[in-house]
């Protein structure tokens, strides 16, 4: 019973996060006035998909996500969970934005309020066991330190390959494919710093 209502629980999350996805998704959009079409153009994203992702249907694989903030020239937070108004904030484990990669079984939880005068971004991504992902080309500009809390990872930023183990800090630019590896022997945990402020 336990085990079945552990399943349920990932299943009402995981369709939770396509719905509210697909509305900001839209609604982003919407206020940039791009049609399906034109906005699968610019992300390189099929017009199926986009509205599939928008009716909630489906959720989107880190890449894909990655294409369509960069096609509308918004951070990966702000498509999952929108702006606030700057002021004292205090965000529960319920209200931090949540993605979840269907692929790699990534968990992206975004610590931080994203307001929009001011973008930094502070995430936590656990990664299982062997898994990787992989993010496209964020807007030039964009920069991003990373900290591992637990495990060990390898990171490929380009061309470039850095092994980065439990107390290790990187700095990379995100406009450029960054990949991120398990290679350690249990799930990972790292913080990544997002600073798009270069990019506005």
């Amino acid at each position: 019973m336990a085990t079945m209502l552990r399943h349920f629980s990932r299943q009402i999350r995981k369709t939770e996060q396509g719905e509210g996805l697909g509305v900001n998704l839209r609604r982003l959009r919407l206020e940039k006035d791009l049609t399906l079409d034109a906005l699968a153009q610019l992300s390189d994203v099929s017009r199926a998909m986009i509205s599939r992702i928008e009716r909630g249907t489906s959720v989107p694989t880190a890449m894909v996500l990655g294409k369509l903030s960069r096609a509308l020239n918004i951070g990966l937070s702000h498509l999952v969970g929108g702006y606030r108004h700057r002021e004292p904030t205090l965000l529960s484990p319920f209200e931090q934005p949540v993605f979840r990669d269907p692929e790699s079984g990534l968990e992206r939880r975004s610590l931080s309020p994203l307001f929009p005068d001011r973008m930094v971004n502070f995430v936590v991504n656990t990664l299982p066991l062997r898994a990787s992902v992989a993010f496209p080309p964020h807007q030039p500009g964009i920069e991003e330190y990373l900290y591992v809390s637990r495990g060990r990872i390898a990171v490929m930023v380009g061309n470039e390959r850095f092994e980065v183990p439990a107390g290790s800090s990187l700095f990379y630019p995100g406009n450029v494919q960054h990949e991120f590896h398990n290679i350690g022997n249990e799930t990972a945990e790292f913080f990544i710093v997002i600073d798009d402020n270069g990019a506005r």
